[in-house]
Protein backbone atom coordinates (compact mmCIF):
# COMPACT_ATOMS: atom_id res chain seq x y z
CA UNK A 1 0.00 0.00 0.00
CA UNK A 2 1.35 3.41 -0.97
CA UNK A 3 2.33 5.85 1.76
CA UNK A 4 0.13 8.83 2.58
CA UNK A 5 2.45 11.81 2.34
CA UNK A 6 1.45 14.63 4.70
CA UNK A 7 4.94 16.09 5.04
CA UNK A 8 4.30 19.09 2.80
CA UNK A 9 2.43 20.39 -0.23
CA UNK A 10 5.80 20.41 -2.01
CA UNK A 11 5.66 16.64 -2.62
CA UNK A 12 3.09 16.83 -5.44
CA UNK A 13 3.88 15.52 -8.93
CA UNK A 14 3.31 17.58 -12.10
CA UNK A 15 -0.16 17.05 -13.58
CA UNK A 16 -0.55 15.66 -17.10
CA UNK A 17 -1.38 19.16 -18.32
CA UNK A 18 1.84 20.48 -16.81
CA UNK A 19 3.92 17.74 -18.41
CA UNK A 20 2.38 18.43 -21.80
CA UNK A 21 2.94 22.19 -21.45
CA UNK A 22 6.56 21.59 -20.43
CA UNK A 23 7.15 19.40 -23.49
CA UNK A 24 5.65 21.98 -25.84
CA UNK A 25 7.09 25.13 -24.23
CA UNK A 26 8.62 27.77 -26.45
CA UNK A 27 11.98 28.67 -24.91
CA UNK A 28 14.91 31.07 -25.15
CA UNK A 29 17.86 32.18 -23.03
CA UNK A 30 16.38 33.82 -19.94
CA UNK A 31 19.68 35.44 -18.87
CA UNK A 32 19.24 37.49 -22.07
CA UNK A 33 15.54 37.93 -21.19
CA UNK A 34 14.68 35.98 -24.33
CA UNK A 35 12.50 33.18 -22.99
CA UNK A 36 8.94 33.96 -24.12
CA UNK A 37 7.29 31.49 -21.74
CA UNK A 38 9.08 33.00 -18.75
CA UNK A 39 8.08 36.50 -19.88
CA UNK A 40 4.46 35.38 -20.13
CA UNK A 41 4.56 33.88 -16.64
CA UNK A 42 6.10 37.05 -15.20
CA UNK A 43 3.55 39.31 -16.87
CA UNK A 44 0.67 37.20 -15.64
CA UNK A 45 2.05 36.98 -12.10
CA UNK A 46 2.55 40.74 -11.87
CA UNK A 47 -1.01 41.36 -13.00
CA UNK A 48 -2.42 38.79 -10.55
CA UNK A 49 -0.59 40.41 -7.63
CA UNK A 50 -1.25 44.04 -8.51
CA UNK A 51 2.37 44.89 -9.29
CA UNK A 52 4.15 46.44 -12.28
CA UNK A 53 6.61 43.64 -12.91
CA UNK A 54 7.75 40.18 -11.80
CA UNK A 55 10.76 37.88 -11.91
CA UNK A 56 10.80 34.07 -12.07
CA UNK A 57 13.15 32.59 -9.44
CA UNK A 58 14.23 28.99 -8.81
CA UNK A 59 13.06 29.03 -5.18
CA UNK A 60 11.01 31.01 -2.70
CA UNK A 61 14.01 31.28 -0.41
CA UNK A 62 15.97 33.03 -3.15
CA UNK A 63 13.05 35.38 -3.77
CA UNK A 64 12.96 36.27 -0.08
CA UNK A 65 16.74 36.84 -0.02
CA UNK A 66 16.35 39.15 -2.99
CA UNK A 67 13.68 41.08 -1.10
CA UNK A 68 15.87 41.52 1.96
CA UNK A 69 18.95 42.47 -0.06
CA UNK A 70 16.97 44.94 -2.13
CA UNK A 71 15.61 46.86 0.87
CA UNK A 72 18.43 46.54 3.42
CA UNK A 73 22.00 47.74 3.48
CA UNK A 74 24.54 45.59 5.32
CA UNK A 75 24.00 46.06 9.05
CA UNK A 76 20.35 47.08 8.69
CA UNK A 77 17.64 45.17 10.53
CA UNK A 78 14.49 43.59 9.20
CA UNK A 79 11.50 42.94 11.46
CA UNK A 80 9.92 39.49 11.29
CA UNK A 81 7.71 37.30 13.46
CA UNK A 82 9.99 34.90 15.34
CA UNK A 83 8.61 31.78 13.62
CA UNK A 84 9.00 33.25 10.13
CA UNK A 85 10.38 31.03 7.37
CA UNK A 86 13.19 33.45 6.51
CA UNK A 87 14.88 33.11 9.91
CA UNK A 88 14.08 29.45 10.51
CA UNK A 89 14.41 27.66 7.18
CA UNK A 90 16.64 29.78 4.95
CA UNK A 91 20.01 29.01 6.59
CA UNK A 92 20.80 32.58 7.59
CA UNK A 93 20.71 33.71 3.98
CA UNK A 94 19.52 37.19 4.91
CA UNK A 95 22.67 37.62 7.03
CA UNK A 96 25.10 35.90 4.67
CA UNK A 97 23.86 37.25 1.35
CA UNK A 98 22.39 40.61 2.33
CA UNK A 99 24.30 41.42 5.50
CA UNK A 100 20.98 42.17 7.18
CA UNK A 101 20.14 41.33 10.78
CA UNK A 102 16.74 39.94 11.80
CA UNK A 103 14.84 41.49 14.69
CA UNK A 104 12.45 38.67 15.69
CA UNK A 105 9.05 39.66 17.07
CA UNK A 106 7.52 37.25 19.60
CA UNK A 107 3.77 36.69 19.36
CA UNK A 108 1.54 34.14 21.09
CA UNK A 109 -0.01 32.81 17.87
CA UNK A 110 2.35 33.80 15.07
CA UNK A 111 0.14 36.67 13.89
CA UNK A 112 1.58 40.17 14.00
CA UNK A 113 -0.38 43.21 15.12
CA UNK A 114 0.32 46.88 14.35
CA UNK A 115 1.32 47.30 18.00
CA UNK A 116 3.85 44.46 17.64
CA UNK A 117 5.43 46.18 14.65
CA UNK A 118 5.61 49.59 16.31
CA UNK A 119 6.94 48.18 19.60
CA UNK A 120 9.71 46.28 17.80
CA UNK A 121 11.19 49.33 16.09
CA UNK A 122 14.67 50.13 17.42
CA UNK A 123 15.29 53.65 18.74
CA UNK A 124 16.28 56.23 16.13
CA UNK A 125 19.73 56.68 17.67
CA UNK A 126 22.98 56.43 15.74
CA UNK A 127 24.38 53.59 17.83
CA UNK A 128 21.37 51.35 17.09
CA UNK A 129 21.03 49.47 13.82
CA UNK A 130 18.51 50.98 11.44
CA UNK A 131 15.33 49.00 10.74
CA UNK A 132 14.70 49.12 7.00
CA UNK A 133 12.22 46.34 6.32
CA UNK A 134 9.17 44.55 7.67
CA UNK A 135 8.93 40.97 6.36
CA UNK A 136 5.50 39.37 6.75
CA UNK A 137 4.66 35.73 6.03
CA UNK A 138 1.07 34.99 4.99
CA UNK A 139 -0.09 32.27 5.44
CA UNK A 140 2.26 31.52 8.33
CA UNK A 141 3.77 28.05 8.07
CA UNK A 142 5.09 27.44 11.59
CA UNK A 143 1.99 29.03 13.11
CA UNK A 144 -0.02 26.20 11.57
CA UNK A 145 -0.95 27.87 8.31
CA UNK A 146 -2.68 30.74 10.12
CA UNK A 147 -3.74 33.76 8.08
CA UNK A 148 -3.15 37.38 9.02
CA UNK A 149 -6.52 39.01 8.19
CA UNK A 150 -6.48 41.67 5.48
CA UNK A 151 -7.42 44.53 7.79
CA UNK A 152 -4.69 43.69 10.32
CA UNK A 153 -2.22 43.02 7.52
CA UNK A 154 -2.97 46.44 6.03
CA UNK A 155 -2.54 48.17 9.38
CA UNK A 156 0.85 46.50 9.90
CA UNK A 157 1.93 47.65 6.44
CA UNK A 158 0.74 51.19 7.17
CA UNK A 159 2.68 51.33 10.45
CA UNK A 160 5.84 50.14 8.71
CA UNK A 161 5.48 52.67 5.91
CA UNK A 162 4.79 55.49 8.34
CA UNK A 163 8.08 54.63 10.08
CA UNK A 164 10.01 54.62 6.81
CA UNK A 165 10.28 50.83 6.42
CA UNK A 166 9.70 48.94 3.21
CA UNK A 167 7.48 45.84 3.37
CA UNK A 168 8.20 42.48 1.74
CA UNK A 169 5.56 39.75 1.74
CA UNK A 170 6.63 36.13 1.99
CA UNK A 171 3.56 34.84 0.20
CA UNK A 172 4.79 31.29 -0.31
CA UNK A 173 1.21 30.15 0.25
CA UNK A 174 -0.52 33.43 -0.53
CA UNK A 175 -3.25 31.76 -2.59
CA UNK A 176 -4.15 29.67 0.46
CA UNK A 177 -4.22 32.81 2.63
CA UNK A 178 -6.38 34.69 0.15
CA UNK A 179 -8.86 31.83 -0.11
CA UNK A 180 -9.17 31.57 3.66
CA UNK A 181 -9.56 35.35 3.98
CA UNK A 182 -12.14 35.52 1.19
CA UNK A 183 -10.15 38.04 -0.86
CA UNK A 184 -8.06 38.11 -4.02
CA UNK A 185 -4.28 37.55 -3.75
CA UNK A 186 -3.75 41.08 -5.06
CA UNK A 187 -5.63 42.49 -2.06
CA UNK A 188 -2.61 41.43 -0.02
CA UNK A 189 0.05 41.72 -2.70
CA UNK A 190 -0.69 45.21 -3.94
CA UNK A 191 -0.26 46.71 -0.46
CA UNK A 192 3.43 45.83 -0.11
CA UNK A 193 6.57 47.10 -1.82
CA UNK A 194 7.76 43.67 -2.92
CA UNK A 195 6.52 40.12 -2.51
CA UNK A 196 6.95 36.56 -3.65
CA UNK A 197 4.71 33.54 -4.03
CA UNK A 198 5.52 29.88 -4.68
CA UNK A 199 4.33 27.91 -7.65
CA UNK A 200 5.64 24.65 -6.19
CA UNK A 201 3.54 24.41 -3.02
CA UNK A 202 -0.27 24.27 -3.10
CA UNK A 203 -0.41 25.28 -6.76
CA UNK A 204 1.37 22.07 -7.71
CA UNK A 205 4.17 23.11 -10.09
CA UNK A 206 7.39 21.08 -9.83
CA UNK A 207 9.64 24.09 -9.15
CA UNK A 208 9.75 27.86 -8.98
CA UNK A 209 8.56 31.05 -7.31
CA UNK A 210 7.85 34.57 -8.54
CA UNK A 211 9.14 37.86 -7.11
CA UNK A 212 6.90 40.90 -7.75
CA UNK A 213 7.38 44.64 -7.37
CA UNK A 214 7.80 47.89 -9.29
CA UNK A 215 9.74 48.02 -12.56
CA UNK A 216 12.72 49.47 -10.68
CA UNK A 217 12.55 46.85 -7.93
CA UNK A 218 12.39 44.00 -10.42
CA UNK A 219 15.27 45.42 -12.47
CA UNK A 220 17.44 45.37 -9.35
CA UNK A 221 16.03 41.97 -8.36
CA UNK A 222 17.24 40.58 -11.69
CA UNK A 223 20.78 41.72 -10.85
CA UNK A 224 20.52 40.16 -7.39
CA UNK A 225 19.15 36.91 -8.77
CA UNK A 226 22.23 36.63 -11.00
CA UNK A 227 24.53 37.48 -8.06
CA UNK A 228 22.92 34.74 -5.96
CA UNK A 229 23.43 32.17 -8.71
CA UNK A 230 19.89 32.21 -10.04
CA UNK A 231 20.48 33.11 -13.68
CA UNK A 232 18.74 30.45 -15.79
CA UNK A 233 18.77 29.62 -19.48
CA UNK A 234 15.98 27.79 -21.37
CA UNK A 235 13.80 27.81 -18.27
CA UNK A 236 10.53 28.14 -20.16
CA UNK A 237 10.14 24.37 -19.68
CA UNK A 238 9.61 25.15 -15.97
CA UNK A 239 7.70 28.39 -16.45
CA UNK A 240 5.21 26.48 -18.62
CA UNK A 241 4.33 24.31 -15.64
CA UNK A 242 3.97 27.49 -13.58
CA UNK A 243 1.45 28.89 -16.02
CA UNK A 244 -0.62 25.71 -15.76
CA UNK A 245 -0.32 25.93 -11.97
CA UNK A 246 -1.85 29.41 -12.09
CA UNK A 247 -4.66 28.08 -14.28
CA UNK A 248 -5.59 24.94 -12.38
CA UNK A 249 -4.04 25.34 -8.94
CA UNK A 250 -6.11 28.01 -7.14
CA UNK A 251 -9.45 26.28 -7.70
CA UNK A 252 -8.10 23.06 -6.13
CA UNK A 253 -7.07 24.71 -2.88
CA UNK A 254 -10.54 24.70 -1.36
CA UNK A 255 -10.53 20.91 -1.38
CA UNK A 256 -7.13 20.95 0.37
CA UNK A 257 -8.57 23.23 3.05
CA UNK A 258 -11.67 21.08 3.47
CA UNK A 259 -9.58 17.95 3.88
CA UNK A 260 -7.32 19.68 6.38
CA UNK A 261 -10.36 20.57 8.46
CA UNK A 262 -11.56 16.95 8.29
CA UNK A 263 -8.19 15.80 9.54
CA UNK A 264 -8.10 18.44 12.25
CA UNK A 265 -11.54 17.54 13.55
CA UNK A 266 -10.67 13.84 13.54
CA UNK A 267 -7.35 14.39 15.32
CA UNK A 268 -8.95 16.64 17.92
CA UNK A 269 -11.30 13.82 18.90
CA UNK A 270 -8.39 11.58 19.91
CA UNK A 271 -7.52 11.45 23.61
CA UNK A 272 -3.80 11.68 22.91
CA UNK A 273 -3.85 14.78 20.69
CA UNK A 274 -3.83 18.47 21.60
CA UNK A 275 -5.30 20.38 18.65
CA UNK A 276 -7.93 23.09 18.28
CA UNK A 277 -9.54 22.53 14.86
CA UNK A 278 -10.92 26.08 14.89
CA UNK A 279 -7.36 27.30 14.35
CA UNK A 280 -6.88 25.29 11.14
CA UNK A 281 -7.57 27.88 8.46
CA UNK A 282 -5.72 26.58 5.40
CA UNK A 283 -4.00 23.31 4.44
CA UNK A 284 -1.61 23.11 7.41
CA UNK A 285 -2.17 21.91 10.94
CA UNK A 286 0.25 21.56 13.84
CA UNK A 287 -0.60 19.52 16.91
CA UNK A 288 0.94 18.23 20.13
CA UNK A 289 0.94 14.74 21.55
CA UNK A 290 1.47 15.36 25.27
CA UNK A 291 3.99 13.02 26.84
CA UNK A 292 5.48 11.90 23.53
CA UNK A 293 8.36 13.30 21.48
CA UNK A 294 7.36 14.54 18.00
CA UNK A 295 10.07 12.48 16.30
CA UNK A 296 8.81 9.35 18.07
CA UNK A 297 5.30 10.13 16.84
CA UNK A 298 6.39 10.74 13.23
CA UNK A 299 8.41 7.50 13.24
CA UNK A 300 5.45 5.49 14.55
CA UNK A 301 3.14 6.99 11.93
CA UNK A 302 5.68 6.35 9.16
CA UNK A 303 5.87 2.67 10.11
CA UNK A 304 2.15 2.49 9.32
CA UNK A 305 2.41 4.42 6.06
CA UNK A 306 1.62 8.00 7.12
CA UNK A 307 4.51 10.37 6.44
CA UNK A 308 4.72 13.66 8.33
CA UNK A 309 7.29 15.81 10.10
CA UNK A 310 7.98 17.52 13.40
CA UNK A 311 7.60 21.28 13.08
CA UNK A 312 9.18 22.04 16.46
CA UNK A 313 10.46 20.31 19.57
CA UNK A 314 6.83 19.90 20.69
CA UNK A 315 4.68 19.84 17.55
CA UNK A 316 3.89 17.61 14.58
CA UNK A 317 2.77 19.08 11.25
CA UNK A 318 0.35 17.64 8.70
CA UNK A 319 -0.17 19.30 5.30
CA UNK A 320 -2.82 18.47 2.72
CA UNK A 321 -2.27 18.84 -1.03
CA UNK A 322 -3.66 18.01 -4.44
CA UNK A 323 -2.15 14.50 -4.67
CA UNK A 324 -4.26 13.19 -1.78
CA UNK A 325 -7.74 11.71 -2.04
CA UNK A 326 -10.58 11.19 0.44
CA UNK A 327 -9.74 7.54 1.06
CA UNK A 328 -6.22 8.53 2.12
CA UNK A 329 -7.63 11.12 4.50
CA UNK A 330 -9.79 8.43 6.09
CA UNK A 331 -6.86 6.02 6.32
CA UNK A 332 -4.61 8.68 7.88
CA UNK A 333 -7.18 9.21 10.62
CA UNK A 334 -7.47 5.46 11.21
CA UNK A 335 -3.70 5.21 11.59
CA UNK A 336 -3.67 8.23 13.88
CA UNK A 337 -6.24 6.56 16.11
CA UNK A 338 -4.00 3.47 16.35
CA UNK A 339 -0.83 5.43 17.06
CA UNK A 340 -2.00 8.48 18.99
CA UNK A 341 -4.96 7.27 21.04
CA UNK A 342 -8.54 6.13 20.84
CA UNK A 343 -11.35 8.51 20.07
CA UNK A 344 -12.73 10.39 23.04
CA UNK A 345 -16.15 9.28 24.24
Amino acid sequence: MDSIDLRSDTVTRPSPAMREAMARAEVGDDVYAEDPTVRLLEERAAELMGHEAALFTPTGSMANMIGVALHCRPGDEFLIEERGHTINYELGGACVLAGAVPRPIATHDGLLTPHDVEAALPPDVYYFSKASLLLVENSHNLAGGRVLPLDVFSECVDVAHEQGLAVHLDGARLFNAALAAGVAPADFGSRVDTMMFCLSKGLGAPVGSVFCGSHDHVAEARRLRKRFGGGMRQVGVLAAAGLVALDEGPSALRLDHDRARRLAIGLSELDGVDLNPQLVETNIMVFRVPGREPHEVTAALAERGVLCAASSAEEVRWVTHRDLDDSQIDRALDVAAEVLGTAAE
